[in-house]
């Protein structure tokens, strides 16, 4: 994996979540908070997306397990 920067609506392919759904997910903290690029940029390095991304899914494997 490449240690990259991903800009929101990349984030947003990637998860399958809306721009609202991200930031309200970021507020509760249930989604990674993004860095600072500079001024108003932001991103959210590739690495904090794909565990994000497969925590759900193991989550997902685990409520499977489980019924």
């Amino acid at each position: 994996m490449t240690n990259r920067l991903l800009r929101r609506p990349e984030v947003e392919k990637l998860v399958g979540l809306s721009r609202s759904t991200i930031y309200i997910r970021i507020s509760r903290g249930t989604f990674p908070k993004p860095i600072s690029i500079g001024g108003r940029l932001i991103a959210w390095p590739e690495k904090s997306i794909q565990d994000w991304i497969q925590d759900r899914i193991d989550e997902g494997k685990a409520q499977n397990e489980e019924a």
